[in-house]
């Protein structure tokens, strides 16, 4: 129970399942006729490799980030640290190391399939900003936040690098090597939005985080928005992100509707508009550690809203393409 606790098990759920619905839904190609189960196994094949590194590397940069924190974190969470009370240090850094590996071999594989090595710049790229973020980063004003943040859209944007592997494979259509059918404007378009709300809902959260954990970081020499300018501040920059968030959505909403897409609109207006505006307004009813601790598991709820938003999406486009 403690390794799990660790690793973070329930994020990286959801980061799993994130990648599911949006490859599921989103990058796979609709298809006119029946896809050939070989054809369609060797999408998938690829695409769990590609998941399963990217939840590894996320496991390992949980574990660097505890490692690194231990001090801040007896102060703001004694109850939770697990790293030199059940799990000694040297063994989390071999596990990090050893994660580490392991998620760059699974990438590997479909690399060299696709004979594209380029793409594991992208695994190296979130293992280098991980190791930076746990060492240095998160005690700068804004780059640790937005570091995260990042790292969230990056867990989109690797299905967009990603592609052509993880589509349906015939090898009588492309006889010299993997390849893909290629996406459409709308999915690429759908991904690069998805990877955008990730960003911005990410960055909200980690500012949360960082008001929860005021004490710790300050005591820590850290230099955190909340710590810099005030949790009065912080909350009124938090509005501003959540209306950046408000407002595209609000005009996709009504862009849905006029075209007919009844459904997709209406979840966006009654499970992500309306809970964000409500959140928004919650968040400066209270200015206390436990308060942010709520808000920012509420904020967790509406990014799973966000991600199923994606199965809609995908139901909705299957109900028009029908009439």
């Amino acid at each position: 129970m403690a390794w799990l606790r660790l690793i973070r098990w329930q994020n990286l759920l959801i980061i799993f399942f994130t990648q599911f619905i949006a490859w599921r839904f989103v990058v796979l190609p609709e298809q006119e006729g029946p896809v050939n189960t070989r054809e369609f196994f060797s999408g998938a094949t690829n695409f769990f490799l590609v998941s399963l590194s990217t939840v590894f590397i996320a496991a390992a940069g949980y574990i660097i980030n505890d490692y690194f924190d231990i001090r801040i974190d007896e102060i703001n969470h004694p109850e939770k640290v697990v790293l030199g009370k059940i799990i000694p240090g040297r063994l989390a850094i071999v596990l990090h190391m050893a994660l580490n590996i392991s998620g760059l071999f699974l990438a590997a594989i479909v690399a060299s399939k696709a004979r594209h090595y380029e793409w594991l710049l992208l695994q190296v790229t979130c293992i280098t900003l991980l190791w930076f973020y746990s060492t240095d980063f998160k005690r700068q004003y804004l780059t640790g936040n937005l570091v995260v943040s990042l790292l969230a859209a990056l867990t989109v944007i690797a299905l967009l690098i990603y592609e052509p592997a993880l589509q349906p494979v015939s090898s009588t259509l492309f006889p010299n090597g993997l390849s893909g059918y290629g996406l459409s404007p709308v999915q690429v378009w759908v991904l690069v939005i998805y990877a955008y709300f990730a960003f911005m809902l990410t960055w909200i959260r980690e500012i949360v985080k960082d008001m929860e954990d005021l004490k710790g970081d300050e005591e820590e020499g850290c230099m955190t928005m909340p710590i810099k300018f005030g949790l009065q501040f912080s909350n009124r920059f938090i509005q501003v992100l959540s209306a950046l968030v408000v407002l595209p959505l609000s005009l996709a909403s009504m862009v849905l509707l006029k075209h007919h897409f009844i459904i997709l609109s209406l979840y966006l207006l009654v499970l992500l508009i309306a809970p964000i505006i409500a959140w928004a307004l919650f968040l400066v009813r209270n200015f206390t550690g436990p308060h942010y601790h709520r808000a920012s598991s509420f904020l967790k709820i509406i990014m799973l809203l966000g991600i199923f938003s994606l199965f809609i999406y995908h139901f909705q486009f299957s109900i028009n393409s029908v009439r």
